[in-house]
């Protein structure tokens, strides 16, 4: 064990290392973008880190416990464009802290307790557009020293202890600013003073945001002849008779857009009247939004009665009556109802409106028609709607169309092709139970149709003439849809001008290599989530256009044989990733494609092998092809062996018997022969062999005796066995008695072919070739090799006749005495006889 001392002596010099090292010096920072974006959140960084690059043009230093920004502490980052300071105990900013930055367009400084600004603490921010403060204990906008910042367009100073809402004078120098969000701020009363800088110089587009402030006084006037964007007041009321005060104080205000309401965690008012918006009448107001009033008045009539003169109107979240009949004399060219809990559609007339979107209100169940003449934008999303008849001019009560979106609703019967809708640029029926879709050319009159969308619609695309008249079409989602058979069959013919198609999640399991050829301007292809085996590239091949091609999460295990040369030239993104990939040697050349292509394929690297199963979740770019060259190596060896040990066996089962034969020859070849010769015949010619043959040899002078296979084999021994033990290794000349039987016979034949080789291995002529009869030549002819030798050799020809047989016996005997050993009383009988 170390002893005390000893580890006191390692460790005291390790901790004094470590105490030199400071977090900033350990390069902690996050690259998010190379060179250029950089986050550095939460590293307890006491300064400001100087390895980053000073090419850098975003950076995170939120979460850092900076405190303290002394002059010019960010000079090394000229090319600065947005910084985020977020919630770093900063408490001084000394003067030209952010000198250098003429590039800074962004400055977060939210969460952070300020208490000494420096009087030119932002100077040098020349290009600053959006200062976030908030949450700083600001007290006072006068006392911000940001008045030299012409550039800027947004100021948030949210959430901070503001009371006053005096806009400060530097207000005039600044006339690109454009929002004040002053929300959740502690100002009660406006005075006319306060918006004095408003009067010398009208900030035309500047809106304000005054949300969770405890407004409890308005002077008179304070607004009047002051043009604003907008002005924002929610959740700012603590009893309806404050509100209406306060609304008929803003009196003579000239605004775009007017938004009143609550929060919807922010509730204040425990009721609406609708006498509180009386005061709107004396001003004048081109948008009107009014959100999250639960109490509000079932009487909408007099509601709509106060908003004649607007011409844009937005109710969301609130508990609204469906009024019957609308005024007369509305001027509305916008109407948004959201989320107003509506029993009923209103089936309203509404001559001059233009864009009218009606979307989650739960409690409707059917579409009614409507007539709104002069409409060209109609959103009906979210409502749960049920479309007996659709979608005719007639449904609506205008031919201006241009916008209609149906989606998220229940069941639509596609009864009509859009009659009267030609004007109609985008459609959008998504997630909506479409029926009768595919009997017909649905969509056959839109032919200025840009966008469409019948995705999730549950429509099994049967008909190929859907799409026709799509001719201007030019983006097109159909995801979640099926095809007969799984194959997606050319549905797209005159869709020139598609350049978006999205086909994911539609059971794909084949593409044919038509579906795409009239589609000379397609650039984005969505295959995603279906259920492809293979990539056949053919069927992107006329895709000149084709730029981005996704068949993630798919079944595919390679492209097709040569598929990867069909790609089009122009596409620059392949996304592969999540299919069931075949890493083996039969898919090489698809593996090391994919290695030539990274960088056309995306997150390349998530692309992984899904068999065999020894390489399951390994990297595809982790293949690698030796292994093939191994493999292949092994199996031709082994394709090699076998074929050759197959080779032998073949050969020493057909050749068995002459081996049999080559062993014997030399196993005998030096003993003497029992045998003068041994008869090969056909049983059927028995009778002249033991009646002519035999008895003229064995019993003639000199004797001859001969191997017969009826006396001379033995017993239990297999034929095949006494043919070549007893027939020719014990004798001397084989004769061969040849006939139609004989040539007919597949036991003759094969004692004749034992012959031939035996005739080879003995190395002398002992085949004596007899032929009993006539044999005709075409018969002969089917055994070649005795055709062969009769044609070369001299045989012996029967002849039943005097002379005939005197001959025959005479050259029969002498070719039996050629060879055999010699006896001068044999021999001198011989030449008597």
């Amino acid at each position: 064990m170390m002893s005390p001392t000893r580890l006191a002596g390692i460790l005291i010099p390790a901790m004094a290392f470590l105490s030199c090292l400071r977090p900033e010096s350990w390069d902690p920072c996050m690259q998010v973008v190379a060179n250029t974006t950089y986050q550095c959140m939460e590293l307890n960084l006491s300064k400001i880190p100087n390895n980053i690059p000073t090419s850098t043009e975003k950076l995170d230093l939120s979460f850092n416990p900076l405190r303290h920004l002394g002059s010019h502490c960010f000079s090394n980052f000229p090319k600065l464009q947005m910084l985020d300071l977020s919630r770093c105990e900063i408490q001084v900013i000394e003067d030209d802290a952010y000198q250098g930055l003429n590039h800074l367009s962004i400055l977060i400084l939210t969460g952070n307790p300020i208490q000494r600004l420096f009087p030119r603490a932002f100077s040098g921010l020349s290009s600053l557009k959006t200062l976030v403060a908030k949450e700083t204990k600001l007290t006072s906008l006068e006392d911000f020293p940001i008045g030299h910042l012409k550039t800027l367009k947004e100021l948030n100073v949210a959430h901070n202890l503001i009371h006053s809402f005096k806009l400060p004078a530097y207000f005039s120098n600044m006339p690109n600013l454009e929002n004040v969000d002053l929300s959740n701020n502690k100002i009660q009363n406006i005075y006319r003073e306060d918006l004095q800088v408003l009067h010398q110089m009208p900030l035309l587009n500047l809106s304000l945001d005054l949300s969770l402030n405890p407004l409890y006084f308005i002077q008179p006037g304070s607004f009047k002849e002051i043009k604003l964007h907008e002005l924002t007041l929610r959740s700012n009321f603590n009893s309806t008779d404050v509100m209406k005060t306060f609304i008929q104080g803003l009196a003579g205000l000239k605004i775009n857009q007017l938004v009143l309401g609550e929060f919807k965690n922010e509730r204040k008012l425990e009721s609406f009247d609708n006498s509180l918006l009386e005061g709107l009448c004396n001003l004048t107001i081109e948008k009107f939004r009014i959100a999250y009033f639960d109490s509000f008045s079932k009487d909408t009539t007099n509601l709509f009665n106060q908003l004649v003169n607007i011409s844009a109107i937005s109710l969301a979240h609130l508990y609204l009556d469906t009024p019957k009949y609308l005024p007369k004399n509305l001027r509305w060219q916008r109407l948004e109802i959201v989320n107003c809990n509506l029993e009923q559609f209103p089936a309203w007339e509404l001559d001059s409106l233009k864009e009218f979107v009606l979307t989650s209100n739960k409690g409707m169940n059917t579409f009614a028609d409507m007539k709104m003449e002069s409409l060209e934008f109609l959103d009906l999303s979210r409502n749960r709607l049920s479309f007996k008849t659709c979608c005719s001019h007639s449904d609506f009560g205008t031919t201006r169309l241009k916008h209609l979106d149906l989606s998220f609703n229940e069941i639509i019967t596609m009864s009509s092709n859009f009659l009267g809708l030609e004007q109609l640029e985008y459609l959008d029926l998504q997630h909506s139970s479409l029926k009768q879709a595919s009997d017909f050319s649905v969509f056959l009159s839109l032919r200025n149709l840009r966008y469409l969308d019948i995705s999730y619609t549950r429509t099994e695309v049967a008909f190929q003439g859907i799409f026709d008249g799509l001719v201007s079409l030019e983006v097109l989602k159909m995801a979640d849809n099926s095809f007969p058979d799984n194959s997606l069959p050319n549905i797209f013919k005159g869709l020139t001008n598609l350049t978006i198609l999205d086909l994911s999640r539609c059971h794909l399991e084949r593409v044919s290599q038509e579906s795409f050829v009239s589609l000379p301007k397609l650039q984005v292809i969505n295959m995603s989530h279906n259920s492809l085996l293979s990539l056949d590239t053919l069927a992107y091949e006329p895709l000149l256009s084709l730029q981005i091609l996704d068949c993630s999460f798919n079944r595919i295990v390679a492209f097709k044989e040569q598929g990867q040369q069909h790609f089009p030239s122009n596409l620059v993104s392949l996304n592969l990733t999540r299919n069931n990939f075949a890493c083996d040697c039969e898919h090489q050349s698809f593996l090391q494609w994919v290695k030539d292509h990274r960088q056309l394929l995306v997150e390349v690297e998530q692309m992984v092998c899904a068999k065999p199963l020894d390489m399951k979740d390994m990297p595809l770019l982790s293949f690698r092809n030796a292994t093939c060259q191994r493999s292949k190596t092994i199996i031709s060896v082994s394709v090699f062996t076998v074929l050759m040990v197959s080779l032998v066996a073949v050969l020493a089962y057909k050749f068995y018997f002459h081996l049999m034969l080559l062993a014997g020859c030399k196993r005998y070849n030096r003993g003497e022969s029992t045998y003068d010769a041994f008869v090969i015949y056909s049983s059927q010619d028995e009778d002249w062999v033991r009646n002519e043959l035999v008895k003229n040899l064995e019993e003639g002078v000199p004797p001859f005796q001969l191997c017969l296979h009826y006396r001379d084999f033995i017993p239990g021994v297999a034929i095949a066995a006494n043919i070549i033990q007893e027939g020719f290794y014990k004798s001397r000349k084989v004769i061969v008695v040849v006939s139609q039987h004989f040539i007919q016979s597949r036991w003759c034949i094969f004692e004749y072919e034992i012959a031939q080789t035996w005739q080879f291995l003995s190395s002398r002529a002992g085949i004596i070739f007899i032929v009993l009869q006539k044999v005709e030549k075409s018969l002969l002819r089917q055994q070649v090799e005795l055709y062969r030798l009769l044609s070369r050799n001299t045989y012996l020809e029967w002849e039943d006749s005097v002379l005939g047989r005197h001959i025959f016996w005479r050259r029969l005997r002498k070719a039996l005495l050629d060879g055999k050993p010699w006896s001068p009383e044999g021999t001198e009988d011989a030449e008597k006889s």
